[in-house]
């Protein structure tokens, strides 16, 4: 039996899941802060997961596990990223209710108790709004620029997409699967897995009292590289001739009149075509046509051989 089928024992409200990397000085604190805010109110578990820590992290998570039974760790053998941590974490989770926070102390645990109250109401999951940030400009802005672009993109209505302080109803987490960096973008998995009930809540952020922020450009283009990667595979995953054919028909298109219009000079007008840079672009269009079919076929013939294998998600039967 899996860690996670053994903890679903009706006895657990809440899993505080909690991924790190390198924040040993801040554990306790938080540690204490969750319990604090949780335990006139709630069952809770705390599960902390070390996602390959260089300092002495997991030997204060162990500290904490052997002083509370509540306290639960997961240590990664190196580094996987925040996605593969929160997918463990949501393994292992055993409450009605899953809560996901930073290890750097900016999430307010105090916040929680009103993001349950708001998934009791109704909504399947809450995802946190740092509307006043303690960051620095060259976090910020980014980041504002990023929860623009993916709200046009996804349709979604968020703030602050990447906020680590979010709840969610216990079957939300069994439906999603994270990797890569699509931690950021758990509001459009939930969406597309039927999980429609979406709210926002404007939380508290505090500033960083200990380390170094985890931000950098690269995660910044990766998270932009793996939108684009869930939009298609979203869109065309099970019809990728939908997609390659539609650009191989306009390149078609394009080269079939460029060809027309310069064999109509040549055997009207008698020009020499090889004057003409537009014969090249003709061609070119042409072959790229062809090329995009290529692609199309393939990618139909690998999507009939390999159905989906994925279980529905079935919302209701009788």
């Amino acid at each position: 039996m899996s860690n996670q089928q053994s903890n679903i024992d009706g006895t657990i409200d809440v899993s505080v899941v909690i991924p790190l990397l390198n924040e040993s000085e801040s554990l306790r604190e938080l540690n204490e802060r969750v319990k604090e805010a949780l335990s006139d109110k709630y069952t809770f578990e705390i599960i902390f997961v070390d996602d390959g820590s260089t300092d002495n992290s997991w030997d204060v998570i162990k500290k904490l596990a052997g002083e509370d039974s509540r306290i639960h760790g997961i240590k990664f053998r190196r580094n996987y990223g925040k996605s593969t941590a929160l997918q463990k974490g949501f393994e292992r989770a055993g409450g009605t209710y899953v809560v996901t926070m930073d290890a750097d102390l900016q999430d307010d645990p105090f916040e929680v108790p009103d993001l349950i109250a708001m998934l009791k109401d109704g909504y399947e999951l809450i995802s946190g709004w740092k509307k006043k940030r303690y960051d620095p400009i060259t976090k910020t802005v980014p980041s504002r620029f990023f929860n623009f672009v993916t709200s046009v993109v996804t349709g979604i209505k968020l703030h602050d997409f990447n906020c680590g302080l979010k709840a969610y109803r216990r079957e939300v987490v069994e439906n999603i699967y994270l990797y890569g960096e699509m931690h950021r973008y758990v509001p459009l998995l939930a969406n597309w897995e039927g999980f429609s009930k979406i709210g926002e809540k404007e939380v508290h952020h505090h500033p960083r009292k200990h380390g170094e922020s985890k931000f950098g450009i690269s995660r910044f283009i990766k998270g932009f590289l793996d939108l684009v990667t869930l939009m298609f595979v979203s869109t065309f995953n099970r019809r990728p001739m939908h997609f390659f054919g539609t650009l191989g028909t306009l390149c078609f298109g394009v080269g079939g009149i460029i060809t027309v219009y310069l064999t109509i000079l040549k055997l009207v007008y008698n020009e020499y075509l090889s004057r003409r840079p537009l014969l090249v672009f003709g061609v070119l269009f042409l072959v790229l046509g062809v090329q995009f079919f290529s692609i199309g076929f393939l990618g139909e013939m690998v999507a009939r051989n390999n159905p989906e294998r994925r279980p529905v998600n079935i919302r209701e039967q009788i």
